[in-house]
C-alpha cells in the first residue's frame, strides 16, 4: 500500500521560510517522479514543483526563485524548501507521486498517489 505522509506546515509571517517533507513507502521511490501541488481557498489545486529526480526539476512561475524540491532517496522523502513566503502563498500543500521519471508532469490527472495535505498560512 502506497503512502504518503507530509509534515512541516505551519503559520508563519510573510518573508520567513518553511521546509515541507514528504515520506513515501510502498513504492519504488527512485521510479517515481515526485511532486507539491496545493490548494488555497476556494481555488483549484495547482502545480507548484517536481523533481524527477535531482537535476530535473520544474517550477511554477509564481513560485520560482524562492521555493527548491530536493529528494532524498535513502530516505524515501521529498522536500520543499519555500523562501521569501508570501500571503498568497497560503494553501494545503500536497505531495504526489506518479510512476515514471522520463518526462515532466504538471497536470493533477497525471499523479497516481497523494498525501493528505498539510497547511500552510502566511500572514502579511
Amino acid at each position: 500500500q502506497v503512502q504518503l505522509v507530509e509534515s512541516g506546515g505551519g503559520l508563519v509571517q510573510a518573508g520567513s521560510s518553511l521546509r515541507l517533507s514528504c515520506v513515501a513507502s510502498g513504492l519504488s521511490f527512485s521510479s517515481h517522479a515526485m511532486a507539491w501541488f496545493r490548494q488555497a481557498p476556494g481555488k483549484e489545486r495547482e502545480f507548484v514543483a517536481t523533481n524527477r529526480f535531482n537535476g530535473a526539476v520544474t517550477y511554477a512561475e509564481s513560485v520560482k526563485d524562492r521555493f527548491a524540491i530536493s529528494r532524498d532517496t535513502a530516505k524515501n522523502t521529498v522536500y520543499l524548501q519555500m523562501n521569501n513566503l508570501k500571503p498568497e502563498d497560503t494553501a494545503i500543500y500536497y505531495c504526489a507521486a506518479r510512476y515514471g521519471i522520463l518526462a515532466t508532469h504538471t497536470e493533477e490527472e497525471d499523479y497516481d498517489y497523494w498525501g493528505q495535505g498539510t497547511q500552510v498560512t502566511v500572514s502579511s
